[in-house]
């Protein structure tokens, strides 16, 4: 029987959050919103680990931890503080008060698991547990990116939510994560571009998910976006990965599908959020250029702990030019299946600019909208299917 990993967290997206990225590694999850009901489940429950964080209004990680060490029952189980408080006083008065390890929020996923299994191998506990029910699913969550500028991936983004927004009549929501080079604003007439910047600007700690959503632009599409500022200056606000972790996390529970654009290359957000998307989406333009450039990221992806099966390649022919690789070939040289294909339509693309709206928008029948609809259908078939009630 898997190993059970009790997690006690007052943060109710990263009880979730964490407890679907341990599901998922087949860990059977129990989740406590406080410290008391943390102590109650852990005194019936007996887990094989447990995950517990520090800052919890009325008892906070450090009273739980010395409920638990003075307890018979449970003095012997592995504690894995869990917590944004990184000073080296605070990581000593979580061992003092019984941690066995200690990792400070946010942390890469494979980081989480390598501490969570490195504890389990050192524990002497082997206890059969029964499973425990699932937890509540997460949004499905596509990164979109391309190895260097120019390859379209705001167009291809913009459009992909537009499609998918359509075919499941459910929502979604597409996000710019780059600080001081958003062109969303311009592109579709959105009247406010500083809702990154602002969420950016907060605590951690202070960002809710109602504050996440009061950011959100409802586009006419019934895409609902959250759009980054033009102002270069705000470029240096790709630092603050803190914020961007949570804001990620914010949104993957707050709809059904979450479009980000990542632009090119692969920066130090990009490498630190990869692994937590459900699926990443790279643009390649099919020069050999590019393939080239495109491999490298690929390459790199993988070595982040990205799973093949999660990363999908778009060809996007912009120009027409008999200059271009076809589709075989980009296939047999970057080493990886292509999704789909995008065609040269640039006429297709000025008019929608004029029209302030995402190019499979403005002909339903035309061969772009075409291309983008089996983009979604292939996306839709991929995402995990609503649990029944």
């Amino acid at each position: 029987m898997p190993e059970k990993i009790l997690i006690v967290d007052d943060d109710l997206d990263t009880l979730r959050l964490v407890g679907l990225m341990l599901q998922k590694q087949g860990y059977q999850i129990v989740a406590a919103s406080s410290g008391p009901q943390g102590l109650e489940l852990a005194f019936s429950e007996l887990p094989d680990l447990i995950l517990l964080d520090v800052m919890m209004p009325g008892m906070d990680g450090y009273e739980v931890a010395r409920n638990l060490r003075g307890n018979e029952k449970t003095a012997n189980i592995p504690i894995l503080m869990f917590t944004a408080k990184s000073q080296l006083d605070d990581k000593v008065t979580g061992f003092e008060a019984g941690a066995d390890d200690y990792l400070t929020k946010p942390t890469h996923p494979t980081e989480l698991q390598a501490h969570v299994k490195a504890l389990l191998a050192r524990s002497t506990k082997n206890k059969l547990n029964p499973p425990t029910g699932p937890i509540q699913q997460p949004a499905y969550s596509i990164g979109v990116l391309a190895a260097r500028g120019g390859l379209g991936v705001t167009s291809v983004a913009a459009n992909l939510a537009a499609s998918l927004q359509k075919k499941t009549s459910v929502n979604v929501v597409l996000a710019e994560f780059r600080p001081g080079r958003g062109t969303l604003g311009f592109d579709l007439n959105l009247l406010k571009t500083s809702g990154l910047t602002e969420l950016l600007n907060t605590s951690p700690t202070e960002i809710k998910r109602s504050l996440v959503a009061d950011k959100l632009i409802r586009h006419p599409s019934g895409v609902d976006i959250l759009a980054a500022s033009f102002q270069p200056k705000d470029a240096s606000l790709l630092n603050n990965t803190q914020q961007f972790e949570v804001i990620l996390n914010r949104l993957i529970f707050m709809t059904s599908y979450v479009v980000i654009d990542l632009g090119n290359g692969l920066d130090l957000l990009t490498q630190k959020i990869a692994p937590i998307f459900s699926e990443l989406l790279v643009i390649v333009e099919p020069s050999e250029n590019s393939i080239q450039h495109t491999r490298a990221l690929l390459d790199d992806l993988v070595s982040l702990g990205v799973d093949k099966s999660r990363l999908h390649v778009a060809v996007n022919y912009r120009l027409r030019s008999d200059t271009q690789l076809s589709v075989p070939q980009v296939q047999e040289r970057i080493k990886f299946s292509i999704d789909v294909t995008f065609t040269p339509a640039p006429e297709l693309l000025q008019q929608a600019a004029r029209m302030q709206t995402m190019a499979c928008l403005v002909h339903e029948e035309g061969l772009t909208t075409q291309q983008y609809n089996l983009l979604a259908t292939k996306i839709e078939a991929r995402a995990p299917k609503p649990a029944q009630k």
